[in-house]
This record gives C-alpha cells, structure tokens and sequence, in this order.
C-alpha cells in the first residue's frame, strides 16, 4: 500500500473540479492540491477542441455512456445518458449550450434550503465573473465582460430560416427576447454558445491548473472516514488501483464526481441510505437516507418536419447548405421559453397527488415549463426514410421543470462497474402535459400560421404514430413521447443541498468532505447545466477560502 497527503483532495476533475482546484490555488499557491480524475488529458486533442464535434464524441471513451433501467413510463426503453469522463468532465463532449435559466428557479432554490447564496442574487456576482459576453454594450449589471468562458450568438452564423421561424413563433404571440440570460429567459432567443472563434471551450484550459497536480486515469474507490473524538471525518480516498493507494487530506476531501458518480462513492465509502449498503455488505460508517434520492434530468420529445423547399439548402445535407459559417456552432437558431397555460398545470398536479408537495406545486407558480429547439438536421435510425438529405428539419422540446424523481442505486461494490441509472421519466401527468403542451403549441407555429406553412410541407412519422393535429388527443401525444424520448443530459440532484449537504456544501454529519458538483442542486432549472455549474464552483471556492480564515 502507498501513500500521498495532499492539503485537498479533489475527486473528479469535471467542470467544478476544475473550477475549485485553479481558484484554489490561486487564492493561496502555497495550497497542496491534487485533483483525481478516471478520464484522460484531452487538452491536445483536436476531435474535442473543434466544437462542432460533440455529437461524435459521445461514442468514445470520453464519455460514460451510462444506460438506464428500462423506464417503466416510457414503455421500458432504456434512454442513454451521456457524461464526461476527462479532465474537463462534460465541457469536453457537451453541445456548448450556454443558458443560465430562470431567476425564479434559483429564489426557489435558496428558499428551499434557507440560504440566499443560493438564490439568483447570490448567484449573480458568479455569473458575471465567470464570463465575458458576447455584446460588448450589454448590461453591466447582468453580464460580465472579462470571465474565463466567452459566448457566441447564433444570429452570427446567418442560417436561410432564420427570420421566417421568428415570424411564425411571433405569429403565436412568442416574442423576441433580446437576452434570455438576464434571468427571464421567456420568449425566443439567439441560441447561446460558449465558444472561442469556433473552439469548444474546455474547463481546465481556461481555468489555469498550474501547480495542481493532475492524476489522470484513476478511479476513485472510496472517501475513507474515520471516528476522531466522537466525530466522523473525511481523511483520505482510497484508489481503485491494485495497490489500494491512499491519498490523504490535510485539510478537506471534496467530491466532484457528478451527479452518476458522486452518490456512488458516497455509497461505496459506507455513507448512504443503511438498508442499501446492508445489502451489499459495506460497513454503514452513516446511515443517509437520501443519498442516490431526488434525480431529475430534462427529458425532451423529438419530431421531425419535412420542409416544402428543400432545394434552397435549408438543413444539413443539402448541397446548397454549404457557408462555412454554419458549421461553427449547432446548426440552431434559436432557444424558444414558454410556459403552460396554470389551471392545466395545477389540474395535473392534483391528479398526481401533490396537493400538499410545496417542491412540486412551486412548478405551477414558475413560468419557464417548456424549451423549443428547431435544429437544421434530421435522422432517426428507426425511420428509414430521416436521413440527413437536406429534405428534414427536427425539433426537440424539453420538460425544463419536471416533477419526476428517479435515483442512483449501487450495482455492486464494484467501483468499476457502473451504478444503476433509474431517472423514472415521465413519471407524473404534469410532466407529460408540459410535453404535450409544447407539442401543441410547435403544431400551431408550423402548421396554423402563414409562415409557418411556408416552411413545413408536413410532420414525418414513426411506423403507428399519429402527426399532430389541431384535433390529437392526449394518448396520441404521449406514445410519441415514450416512442421518441430524449435526454438533455442534465442529470442533477442525487445528493441534494438541504437533504445531503448543506449550503456550504459539507456532507451533513461528516467532517471535511464537500459535493461540489449537479449532484448538489436541489431543484431543476430551467437552463443547460453548466453555466450553473462553472457559476456555482466559483461561489464553492469562496466558501471554503473563507471557511479556512
């Protein structure tokens, strides 16, 4: 057995991990800090710097590629789901979205947990510092203009469809919004970027890592915990190498696995629900209860759309599709925020039995239900006819504030084996009638308005799917969620602040041991994860900098 002490240990070297490890060491370069991460260095490699290639990269090893159990509500699919594995975590295969969500999700998150560091003003300062906008006469105070993370629209890149989509959603009554991330991202918006003239933009390369030392290619076993005084404390991490290395931590041990793989070190190093480690044999160091509990992720319903002009080169794989500008970001126009009509929403609140949930019921008092994408690329390997021709658009809309909870559970005590994935999508009515909501509301943008017409020719669908109707009923809608279901990879919550961790982020009954990762967050937002998540690193750092004054 060999041994290493460092003043931190940092397990996992994703997007916060990163984030914590350099604003650490900057702090105080004096710090020992070592950061422990299962994936490679890609730091050189171009397949990930060259942004348009997220989708490609999810079928190597820089991904996870986690299954789920098969999904009982969606007719026992199993959905994928993606995560970084690399120094870097998901900013090195993620598709760059760039979105901070609704205000209303994070006051709801600091209410929910009593602290309003947590809320959109105490996120605030972190958001400004972590970017630097793309309108150099933006607001000042909403935006920053220096941070590590540069942005770009997607109105630079031109796209031939641009302006009638825009008319047709403004034929709806959906109007423009000019900044959908100034905290009311309402409306339709430029799809938002994090991108460096053309560059995907990787965590560890524009946060500085100089002095951290870096162990790439290793696995994490467990947190070892020892009684000291009457009191548990996160002294080391034991490796899942052949020699059970121990790294030792001066002074915190701080988990930043994500929210797959975070609840399964906690489990593995005895900390967890008691009867789920009983039944793996782990010695239970502390029973709790909700470790692995409160998973939500952004499930999405996919379409397809067969335009009437297809010779104009309006999507992918058309010939005429050919300005190099427009393969410099997702091939998207724009983000498109709505909500759904109260009386609906609390009507399926009711039905699923949540009169007295005040985490549940908070949804029918936010606004930002539903998330449109309208992307100029089609396919679909279970309909023969989707081929990327030129011929199709596709659209996706997104359930941004679900009340499903699913969960992760040990396989085995194995650490290389992967944990059980159970999201239980779309689990409740009120997450169904959101989709079926935005479903409506796409038929009425395509079909019912004069620019829409112009545009799309008719829906194209799976072998005993209905196209949706003005007429479409409820049933319909939903085997076309459960037949084409999709995930954002957005997964968060699993060891949630304010039931695991507390809002300094320290493992509750445990010594100096932090989560600082989507693990943490205790409610879903209605955004692309991690901008929250570069923001709330950043908020971490200060935390413990100033928790070791």
């Amino acid at each position: 057995m060999s041994s290493k002490s460092y003043d931190y240990v940092i397990v996992g070297g994703g997007t916060a991990g990163c984030v914590l490890a350099s604003r650490l060491r900057q702090d105080n370069p004096s710090l020992s800090i070592v950061i422990v991460e299962a994936g490679s260095d890609i730091s050189r490699r171009p397949d990930v710097l060259d942004g348009s290639q997220w989708a490609p990269l999810l079928a190597t090893e820089l991904n996870w590629q986690y299954q789920t159990v098969p999904q009982k509500h969606l007719g026992g699919r199993v959905v994928a789901n993606a995560a970084g594995k690399a120094l870097g975590g998901s900013t090195a295969i993620n598709a760059g979205a760039w979105t901070r969500g609704d205000s209303q999700n994070y006051d709801h998150w600091g209410e929910a947990v009593n602290d309003n560091r947590w809320s959109y003003d105490g996120f605030l300062p972190y958001f400004r510092k972590i970017e630097t906008f793309h309108d150099p006469h933006g607001d000042k105070e909403v935006h920053g203009f220096d941070g590590a993370i540069h942005m770009v629209p997607s109105h630079l890149r031109g796209y031939p469809l641009r302006e009638q989509i825009k008319a047709a959603w403004a034929d709806t009554g959906v109007p423009f919004n000019e900044d959908m991330n100034n905290g009311n991202p309402l409306g339709v918006a430029d799809m938002i970027e994090n991108r460096l003239n053309g560059n995907r933009i990787v965590a560890p390369l524009v946060y500085p890592l100089d002095g951290v030392h870096i162990m790439t290619e290793t696995l994490v076993k467990r947190v070892i915990v020892q009684d000291i005084d009457g009191n548990k404390v996160a002294t080391a991490i034991e490796l899942a190498d052949n020699e059970a290395t121990i790294i030792t931590a001066r002074r915190e041990v701080i988990v930043s696995a994500g929210a797959f793989r975070s609840p399964q070190i906690l489990m593995l190093s005895g900390l967890g629900p008691k009867s789920e480690l009983q039944n793996h044999g782990i010695d239970v160091i502390l029973d709790i209860p909700d470790v692995g509990l409160h998973l939500h992720d952004h499930i999405s319903v996919f379409q397809w759309w067969k335009l009437k002009n297809p010779e104009r080169g309006l999507s992918i794989g058309s010939p005429a599709f050919n300005n190099p500008n427009y393969f410099k970001g997702n091939p998207v126009d724009f983000f498109i925020t709505q909500s759904v009509p109260q009386q609906g929403l609390l009507n399926t609140l009711a039905a699923d039995g949540n009169n007295n949930d005040p985490e549940t019921h908070r949804v029918a008092s936010q606004r930002s239900h539903h998330e449109t994408w309208i992307m100029y690329i089609a396919q679909n390997a279970e309909i023969p006819t989707l081929v990327p021709d030129g011929t199709h658009i596709m659209t996706s809309i997104i359930c941004m504030l679900p009340t499903s909870r699913g969960s992760i559970r040990l396989a085995d005590t194995n650490p290389h084996t992967a944990p059980l994935v159970d999201p239980n999508y779309m689990a409740t009515e009120a997450d169904r009638y959101i989709l079926r909501e935005g479903m409506r509301k796409l038929y009425q943008v395509f079909r019912e308005t004069d620019a829409g017409r112009a545009i799309i020719d008719s829906e194209t669908v799976g072998d005993g799917l209905k196209a949706v109707s003005a007429e479409i009923g409820d049933e319909d809608l939903d085997e076309k969620i459960r037949s084409h279901p999709g995930t954002m990879f957005h997964t968060a919550g699993t060891l949630s602040m304010g039931k695991v961790v507390d809002t300094s982020m320290r493992v509750n009954g445990v010594d100096r041991l932090r989560v600082v990762d989507a693990s943490v967050i205790p409610v879903p937002l209605a955004g692309h994860l991690q901008n929250c998540v570069y923001a709330m690193a950043e908020q971490a750092a200060d935390i413990i900098l100033n928790d070791t004054m």
